[in-house]
Order: C-alpha cells, then sequence, then structure tokens
C-alpha cells in the first residue's frame, strides 16, 4: 500500500473533535453567544465589562502573535519564491500568466461590485447619520502608493510617535509594501550572484521552514482566536450597528458571492477543472481565512493546498502563492472599494460619471497591492476615494461593521489567490491532474499534533 494510501487512512481516522473545521464551527457557535451575553451585560462605569475585556484581548492577541511573525514570512517566502523559479524552464511566461489573470480576475470583480452598488444603492437605504462620519486613522492617496514602495530601511520598519496621558511614545511598525520590495530585489540579487549565493538561498530555505513551523502552531490557536474575535465584534457592535448598514453589508456579501460562487467556478470549468474539487481542496485556507481575516497569515495554509490538493507544481505555487498573498485581493481590493464608494457617494449625494467608474475599476486592477498587510482594507477605501475626490469622512460611516465584513472579503482573496495559480498551470500543462481529481488524498488539515506538518 502507498504512503499517500497510508496518509489519507490516517486523516480519515482522526476523531471529529480534533478536525480544524468542527473547533473553528464549535468556537463560532461559543463566541457568538459569548459575544450576546457579553453585549446584555452593558459597560461599567470603568468601560468595558470584563467579558468583552478577555474577549478582545484574546483575539487581539492572536492578531499580534501574526503580526510578529509575518514581516519574516512574507521576506522568506518571496525570496524562496524567486529562487524556485530557476527550476521552471518557462518562468517568465509563468510570470506574466500569473500578473495577467491577477488583473482579469481583479476587473470582473469590480465589475460586480459596481454593478451592485447601482441596482442596490446601499447609500439611499441606511440607518446611519452624517454624525457617524469622520476621518479614518489610516488613509492612502496614490502619492503615499507610490512613496511607500521606497524602503526606508533595510527592514521596511516605520516609526510613529502619538501622545498619551501627557507623554509621547513611539512604536515601530513594519511597512509590508517596503518588505514585499525589498525581497523581491534581493531575490533577483540572489539569482544573478549564481553561485556565491547559495549558502544565503540554503540558510532562507530552512529559515522558511522554521517560520513555517512557528506560524503553525500559531494556526492551531484558532479555535481559541475565533471565540475572542468573534465575540468581541458581536459585544461591541451588536446587531443594531448591522441592521443600520444592512443593505451595505447585503452588497457586499453578495458581491463576494457571486465571485466565489459562479464567477470562480465559471472560470474553472472554462478550463475544464471540476468545481467542487477545487474548493474540496481548497477549503482549509478559505476557512482559515474567514476567522484570522488575514491574507498573511493564511499564506502557509494557501501554499500548501495549492500545491498538495489542487495539483500546482511547488517551484510555480511558492512563487505565485506569496505574490498573490500580497497583492491579490479580489475582496478588499474590488468588490469592497467600488460598493463602498458608490456608498459614499450615494449617502452625500454626489453624481458619479462614466469616467467615475471608470477611475473605481483603475484603482481596483492597478492599485491593490495597496492593502498588503494583515487585517483590514481602509487603505485601500481611502486611495479609491481620494481619487475620486469623495469625503473621506464616509469612512467613518462603514468603520462599524468592517471586522464583519473582512472576514467574507479574506475568504475571497484567499480562494482567488489558490485559483488563479491553479488556472495558470492548467494553462500552461503543468498541472498534476491525478492529484487535482483525487478526492480521497485531499489534505484536510486537521491540527491534531500528529497531523500537523514537520514542515
Amino acid at each position: 500500500m502507498s504512503s499517500s494510501s497510508l496518509s489519507a487512512r490516517g486523516r480519515r481516522q482522526t476523531p471529529l473533535y480534533a478536525s480544524f473545521g468542527f473547533q473553528v464551527l464549535v468556537a463560532l457557535v461559543i463566541g457568538l453567544v459569548l459575544g450576546l451575553v457579553a453585549r446584555q451585560m452593558g459597560a461599567t462605569e470603568a468601560g468595558p465589562n470584563w467579558l468583552v475585556q478577555t474577549l478582545s484581548t484574546i483575539g487581539s492577541s492572536f492578531v499580534q502573535l501574526l503580526r510578529a511573525i509575518v514581516p519574516v514570512l512574507i521576506f522568506t517566502a518571496i525570496v524562496a519564491s524567486i529562487a524556485n523559479l530557476r527550476e521552471l524552464s518557462n518562468a517568465a511566461r509563468l510570470v506574466w500568466q500569473t500578473l495577467l489573470w491577477f488583473a482579469i480576475t481583479a476587473l470582473i470583480a469590480v465589475v460586480i461590485g459596481i454593478a451592485l452598488g447601482l441596482i442596490i444603492q446601499p447609500g439611499l437605504h441606511t440607518g446611519v447619520t452624517e454624525a457617524a462620519a469622520r476621518l479614518p486613522s489610516r488613509t492612502g492617496s496614490w502619492l503615499d502608493f507610490l512613496t511607500g514602495l521606497i524602503p526606508s530601511n533595510i527592514l521596511g520598519l516605520q516609526a510613529s510617535t502619538s501622545l498619551r496621558d501627557g507623554g509621547a511614545s513611539t512604536s515601530l511598525n513594519f511597512n509590508v509594501l517596503q518588505i514585499l520590495v525589498i525581497s523581491i530585489a534581493v531575490g533577483i540579487a540572489a539569482l544573478k550572484a549564481g553561485d556565491a549565493a547559495k549558502p544565503f538561498l540554503d540558510f532562507n530555505r530552512a529559515f522558511l521552514k522554521i517560520i513555517h513551523k512557528l506560524l503553525w502552531w500559531i494556526i492551531r490557536l484558532t479555535p481559541i482566536a475565533t471565540v475572542g474575535l468573534l465575540g468581541n465584534a458581536v459585544a461591541v457592535y451588536g446587531w443594531e450597528t448591522l441592521a443600520q448598514l444592512g443593505w451595505y453589508a447585503a452588497a457586499i456579501y453578495i458581491g463576494l458571492a457571486i465571485v466565489l460562487l459562479v464567477v470562480y467556478p465559471a472560470l474553472l470549468m472554462a478550463h475544464g477543472l471540476n468545481p467542487i474539487r477545487y474548493f474540496q481542496g481548497a477549503w482549509p485556507a478559505i476557512q482559515f481565512a474567514f476567522v484570522s481575516r488575514s491574507s498573511i497569515g493564511t499564506l502557509p495554509i494557501t501554499e500548501r493546498v495549492t500545491e498538495k490538493n489542487l495539483g500546482v507544481p511547488r517551484e510555480y505555487a511558492s512563487f505565485a502563492v506569496p505574490l498573490g498573498a500580497t497583492t491579490k485581493m479580489d475582496g478588499c481590493a474590488s468588490i469592497y472599494p467600488a460598493i463602498s464608494a458608490i456608498f459614499v457617494a450615494q449617502f452625500f449625494g454626489i453624481q458619479l460619471g462614466l469616467q467615475e467608474y471608470l477611475l473605481i475599476a483603475f484603482v481596483a486592477v492597478i492599485g491593490s497591492a495597496a492593502t498588503a498587510g494583515l487585517t483590514g482594507a481602509t487603505v485601500m477605501l481611502t486611495l479609491t476615494l481620494s481619487t475620486l475626490g469623495l469625503p473621506l469622512e464616509g469612512v467613518g460611516l462603514l468603520l462599524a461593521i468592517d471586522p464583519i465584513l473582512d472576514m467574507g472579503r479574506t475568504a475571497v482573496n484567499v480562494a482567488g489567490q489558490a485559483l488563479v495559480p491553479t488556472l495558470v498551470a492548467k494553462r500552461q500543462g503543468i498541472l498534476d491532474q491525478a492529484v487535482y481529481d483525487a478526492p480521497e488524498d485531499i489534505d484536510s488539515l486537521d491540527i491534531s499534533p500528529q497531523a500537523v506538518p514537520a514542515e
């Protein structure tokens, strides 16, 4: 009996309670219940009650762990992916095909977003008032985007100082775009250096394995983090806020559903691929993305299922997936800013013409790298609004339910990041069709200690 058959049998024998999907599902229910309980408890004179604080701490700690590991993950993954391109005979064609399909799927998604914004008209059917409008803490513009591509230091570090309680505090943050640029430059330079760079590339590959192991440990905390993240969102925002923006939230999720369940399957069928098999294979990554709200945090899972479940060669998957995790955002950079920009325009009574809709599509296709990061798409939204000349204060109207929307956006982002390499590999004749068509060999991402990969 083959080792793959033994592996598949071992996965099928995993107890239900040890299944990643089952644990997350239970955590969603617990988080929802605790969130409702916390909201009913109300606030204290000193601020949020103990249950809200506990849920918030659990969720924010998980996101903080992801943030701590992401910069190193991006650098090592991108450098390794560029090095792996040496093993492909048609590397240049694969790169251009990948970028082309990134753009094609983004364009389809933004057109759907614009159409839904015009049909549903969420800005005219809302319960929020102008009193909720406020400038966001982070904004984006084309100048910020372009200057942000230029690294200020080799680590991509940025320092910010804020005044608090009469004193000043300085914090350091990583600029993901700059890390991406640095990583691409270092990877290309290493290839050009030839044999002299081999020890560095070997070290980088080993370091990436270590980072993957650390991230898998964090991933095993996902069910606990789900309780905190969902519970805190329900406790803080409640159903009232969601009801006020009900048409807006509905438009976003309808758009995400159309892209995920109509557009992606249509593209797969057009390439002779079974959509059901795709969703079976990609589901572990899509599921984790929904919970974590982090495309980059989901990167190792996305890369793993793209290779092992969907049959994309490792050399190509290790390039396309990391690139997609930082630049391929059909949810955050296409559907979301399109509908949100139309919402803001309708709310403030501003007419948009053909030129403005073309600009929305342009920003979605070209500026999606501005969303590179862990969670949220505020920068992409403000980039779109500033390009159209719409009031940035409109962002404040939408932030209340952003975490709820971000779960769906990130799930669609990751689904697209696995889809494009699959389509390109099929078009180039390098997809392992036997792996794609083998449902019994699906890596279901169980997170029991014996199931966590050693990579």
